[in-house]
């Protein structure tokens, strides 16, 4: 098992997935991770949507997706065929719902590779999510009345490797004495 500084280092976003489904351990776990994250007044709002990387929806949200953007000839969906996506949805009034989002989501990104699995924290769909179609889209996913989409996830085997990025401490680092 990989401490949480092993899983941060080694984590990198993946996008290119095997066929292979996930476990059902192993949705739960990265699902508990999703819900033992810490939110704001503790008020637990974050709903997660877990979806097949076949499921219709996907292709519905990559083709409005690509339709707002302008896009065409797209070589790989929003998920990367991966083989499950969790959608992060959360009650739209609430003023920290987007921090709790992304808590929420990192802690399960870090448990997929503690896992040995590959993971993609998603924010490219916002837009579709939040255009036109974004009651269609809420009605499909099911979400809970007063809710809309934060952030996703897809999940699944790596089928491609990536380093993890490197990052210049002296330039994104500033110490106030």
């Amino acid at each position: 098992m990989a401490t949480v500084t092993e899983a941060v280092t080694a984590r990198s976003s993946t996008r290119g997935y095997t066929s292979e489904p996930l476990t059902e351990e192993e949705i739960t776990r990265i699902l508990e991770a999703g819900l033992k994250a810490p939110t704001g007044n503790n008020k637990q709002e974050i709903h997660f949507t877990v979806l097949s990387g076949e499921h219709k929806l996907i292709q519905e949200l990559e083709a409005e997706k690509n339709r707002m953007r302008n896009l065409t000839g797209v070589e790989h969906n929003f998920c990367y065929e991966a083989p499950t996506l969790i959608i992060l949805s959360a009650q739209s009034d609430y003023r920290w719902s987007v921090i709790d989002a992304g808590i929420a989501v990192e802690n399960m990104a870090l448990t997929a590779e503690e896992l040995g699995l590959g993971s993609l924290i998603i924010g490219s769909i916002y837009d579709a999510m939040h255009g036109e179609k974004q009651l269609y889209f809420e009605e499909k996913l099911e979400l809970p009345d007063g809710y809309e989409f934060q952030i996703a996830l897809a999940v699944g085997h790596k089928a491609v490797t990536k380093e993890p990025h490197t990052y210049s401490a002296e330039a994104q680092i500033t110490y106030l004495s």
